[in-house]
């Protein structure tokens, strides 16, 4: 059942491209006018994936350009193919997404395995809620006796702010790390806390940018998350 239904959600999203391709396809011309039409596609899905996020605004820019390029350059084409050869590529994607989407799912997908109610992952969510909860609090309860200055505390802070930040408690994840930092300045540490307080504010706090620029001067040069914090300081609003 679940490949008949796989099929016809397939057809479902290629019926509107084929329909479009064919009543397109008397007005186009051979390769010129398919060209341009794929590059203006092109160009509506960098659009889609910077506004959901896939995208920096330096990687969208950089990639539009270089479709522009591709999209002047098939403008001063003129080609004299014939009209059902310049179509050839519009037909083969079309026999090629469902064949490579099944690929896909074959690879990754687990078909045999029943669905999960939502209400079953609804429940799972709340049980992990408590559990972090309960672990949160008996980690309180283990730091109150230690010296808050050793080693071992700062290490207790640190998973205890990952565990409040895996609550969606920003406050308290800031708290705790911010506890460990005192102890001993981790800059990846340093740089976790600041994006928090970030996050949590909406903007680039004084606090966190002095954290970003702690974190930047004591790092590595090859540290991940440098260009994340570079940009949170240019971000960050004048004194």
């Amino acid at each position: 059942m679940i490949w008949v239904s796989l099929g016809l959600l397939a057809l479902a999203a290629l019926v509107p491209l084929g329909l479009m391709t064919l009543r397109q396809g008397a007005a186009a011309r051979g390769r010129r006018e398919a060209a341009l039409a794929l590059h203006r596609a092109q160009l509506d899905e960098l659009d889609r994936e910077r506004e959901d996020g896939r995208l920096t605004e330096t990687e969208h820019e950089a990639a539009v350009l270089e479709v522009q390029r591709r999209l002047l350059a098939a403008d001063t084409d003129h080609d004299g193919e014939a009209r059902r050869t310049s179509r050839f590529p519009l037909y083969a994607t079309l026999a090629i997404i469902p064949a490579a989407a099944l690929g896909l799912y074959l690879i990754g997908g687990s078909p045999e395995l029943p669905a999960e109610p939502l209400a079953a992952r609804r429940a799972a969510a709340e049980a992990r809620a408590k559990e972090a909860t309960h672990l949160a609090t008996q980690l309180r309860g283990v730091l109150a006796k230690l010296d808050p200055k050793s080693e071992e505390a700062r290490k207790g802070y640190v998973m205890l702010g990952s565990l409040e930040l895996s609550r969606g408690d920003f406050q308290a994840a800031a708290t705790a790390w911010q506890t460990a930092l005192a102890t001993r300045f981790d800059p990846t540490l340093g740089a976790e806390t600041a994006e928090v307080l970030t996050e949590m504010s909406g903007v680039v706090t004084p606090e966190a940018a002095a954290l970003f620029r702690r974190a930047l001067a004591e790092a590595p040069a090859d540290a991940p998350w440098r260009p994340m914090a570079e940009r949170r300081i240019k971000d960050a609003p004048a004194d």
